[in-house]
């Protein structure tokens, strides 16, 4: 992309509004700027936990992999607000998806089958990986939104789909590596009556 901002900030959306990369303008919460709001959101959290796991990947070589997985999501997930911003814009592929779904099946591989709910928790690692579990599910949630009204390619809907996926099951992985006991969900107790 030959375009960079010169400047940041421009005013013309003071009044609530926001332009597409199409030239055209829309209110701030239209379902595509929500959209491609909780696919920043994501991303940025994404962020996070990798910068968290980088910091104690040299006491948990197992974090090397889920880091390895996670940062070109990023950039992935850059692709599909771009996509979102410019309707007629097409860079996620289809590989993309598939590389995802590798990473799954070889993290469940080791994790072996899920037994009981979880909640997010066990670790500050584990939790914020389920907070960019749940943040993948909004990001889809709004991208589905979007779709009712104006089309979002498949790719893009399965894509951030298979994001939370991932982040499911890398919760669980870097709970492995950091030997953190899973919190299994404790149904309330039924009361008598």
């Amino acid at each position: 992309m030959g375009f960079r901002l010169s400047k940041i900030y421009t005013r013309t959306g003071d009044t609530g509004e926001t332009g597409l990369a199409d030239g055209r303008r829309v209110a701030k919460d239209h379902p595509r700027v929500e959209a491609m709001g909780e696919v920043d959101t994501l991303n940025s959290h994404i962020g996070l936990l990798i910068a968290e796991l980088q910091a104690l990947a040299d006491r948990h070589p197992g974090f090397g992999d889920v880091i390895a997985v996670l940062e070109p999501c990023q950039h992935r997930l850059f692709d599909l607000g771009g996509e979102l911003a410019m309707p007629d814009y097409q860079a996620l592929q289809v590989a993309e998806i598939e590389r995802l779904e590798q990473a799954i099946d070889r993290w469940n591989e080791v994790l072996g089958p899920l037994e009981n709910f979880i909640l997010p928790g066990g670790s500050k690692l584990v939790a914020q990986a389920h907070i960019c579990r749940s943040l993948a599910r909004s990001a889809e949630r709004r991208c589905q939104q979007l779709n009712a009204e104006e089309p979002v390619r498949k790719v893009g809907l399965a894509y951030i789909n298979r994001m939370s996926d991932l982040l499911f099951v890398a919760a669980r992985v870097i709970a492995r590596h950091q030997n953190v006991s899973e919190v299994l969900w404790q149904a309330a107790p039924k009361q008598a009556e």
